[in-house]
């Protein structure tokens, strides 16, 4: 009998994340949604807790309709989503709203919660919410988040691994947010988690930014990993995960059965590419190996992000001495884990540093806090003396000293944000985002199914002819001629 190992689609969350920017649509993902639900995945990655603010500020698609019509759709599937220990991607939540977002997000659908705790601190926070989702009738997957450091050895996963194994999680997941894993570290590191692991099922998740990743992914089938997540290219490869049908062809040459109908795949992959080139969007393709990301470690995701910041404040020309800086903070820092929210602190203060044109003449709050112990004692504990010194000594430092996470009921957290009438899905967007904010999405046009192919002509119709300045439309395909006159 061969080798069973599943595969996690992770296209809709995290192949946009890492390739557009978190710029997907709800309507660019409906169209391929059944398609996605019949291939046979353990489970389909479909929202983030970084994509609520991307939704809400700049796409102005409700990310709560996004999940109530993408789960109409993927009704076979468990659908994913991967959460931090808080609602905000910067700041610490209080439990009370951390209960009502665990509930909506199984009341909208979601059925398995990927968590991660950025430091792999299992103490800080995680024993709390993993009770919350297991109430919510959830799955719970804890992820083990890799880095490279004199402190993260293989016996420090395989210790991880016990303590999370403790909480009880239906699996475990390896996730290499920035790609640093080679092959030979994939070997030991995948034994050692396994070791802790036990009986409990782990998952691989890496990304392919350095070019190693599809190599890793052989060495995780080889030691029998329970699971692989991969994308659906062109949102597969670069910064984000391999592609399904890389993954496929290897676990093919190993004898591994593969658990997916690629064939049912193949629109998906036309559909995106479409819209990747309509859209001007990215394209994922293998990448040449880069030692540079051994010195900064920035994930996929967060890199897509800096291009696009620098970008807009006409700075993109500075991008390596940012790249440059992060390392040096980083260190600063006590090597923080590059993943959100840490590498977003760190890449901020790495910008602010190169900017500013003085390291560390603007510190920002969520480095401060990180500094003060507000993201747990582990995050803190490796932080250079003298940047403490520094960062504590600031004016700044001793306002939000004051401000740590403040535990408090429901029922005050409804009457700050405008009175008990607000719905628990409207008090998640309003922790999230102004009022303003959300009121602007509600007056975008609700989501629309993006038209690909053939599918799209009639759309293309219906825009042209309600634009007044034609008189004549003529569309010519081969021997296929239509011609629309007034």
């Amino acid at each position: 009998m061969s080798q069973s190992i599943r595969l996690v689609d992770t296209t809709l969350r995290d192949g946009h994340h890492s390739l557009w920017a978190m710029g997907m649509r709800t309507g660019m993902m409906l169209p391929v949604a059944e398609a996605l639900d019949g291939a046979g995945f353990k489970a389909i990655e479909v929202f983030g807790a970084g994509h609520f603010r991307k939704c809400v500020k700049e796409l102005r698609d409700d990310p709560w309709e996004r999940l109530r019509l993408m789960s109409e759709r993927i009704r076979k599937t468990p659908m994913s989503f991967m959460m931090l220990p808080s609602v905000s991607v910067f700041e610490v939540t209080p439990y009370s709203v951390m209960q009502v977002y665990v509930d909506q997000l199984a009341r909208h659908g979601i059925s398995r919660i990927q968590i991660i705790e950025p430091s792999n601190d299992f103490n800080f926070r995680l024993p709390e919410i993993v009770k919350m989702i297991r109430a919510a009738g959830m799955q719970v997957v804890i992820g083990l988040v890799y880095s490279l450091s004199p402190k993260h050895t293989d016996a420090y996963y395989r210790t991880k691994a016990r303590e999370a194994v403790a909480l009880a999680p239906d699996a475990l997941f390896i996730k290499d947010p920035a790609g640093l894993l080679t092959p030979e570290r994939t070997r030991t590191l995948t034994a050692a988690v396994l070791e802790g692991a036990g009986a409990t099922p782990v998952e691989f998740h890496g990304h392919c930014t350095t070019g190693l990743m599809p190599a890793c992914y052989v060495e995780a089938m080889r030691h029998k990993v329970d699971a692989l997540h991969t994308a659906v290219p062109p949102l597969a490869d670069g910064p984000s995960l391999p592609s399904v049908f890389a993954v496929a062809r290897n676990m093919k040459s190993l004898g591994i059965d593969v658990p997916v109908d690629l064939e049912a795949l193949r629109p998906v992959e036309a559909h995106f590419r479409e819209i990747a080139e309509t859209e001007g969007f990215a394209q994922g393709a293998p990448v040449q190996f880069d030692v540079a990301q051994y010195v900064h470690h920035v994930p996929g995701g967060v890199i897509s992000h800096l291009h696009h910041q620098l970008r807009q404040i006409g700075m993109i020309d500075r991008l390596d001495d940012v790249l440059e800086e992060v390392g040096k903070v980083r260190a600063d820092l006590g090597y923080p884990i590059m993943v959100t929210p840490f590498s977003q602190f760190v890449c901020s203060q790495a910008a602010l540093n190169v900017i500013s044109g003085e390291r560390y003449k603007q510190v920002s709050d969520e480095v401060i806090r990180l500094v003060l112990g507000q993201w747990g004692a582990e995050a803190a504990a490796g932080v250079d003396p003298d940047i403490r010194d520094l960062v504590q000594s600031m004016p700044r430092s001793r306002v939000l000293a004051g401000q740590a996470i403040e535990e408090i009921d429901i029922g005050t957290v409804r009457a700050r944000l405008g009175g008990a009438s607000i719905s628990d899905t409207d008090l998640i967007l309003l922790h999230l985002a102004p009022a303003a904010e959300i009121e602007a999405m509600r007056r975008a046009e609700p989501p629309r199914p993006y038209e690909t192919g053939m599918a799209a002509i009639p759309h293309l119709l219906r825009e042209l002819i309600q634009r007044d300045r034609f008189d004549r439309i003529e569309v010519t395909a081969g021997e296929d001629h239509i011609h629309l006159g007034r």
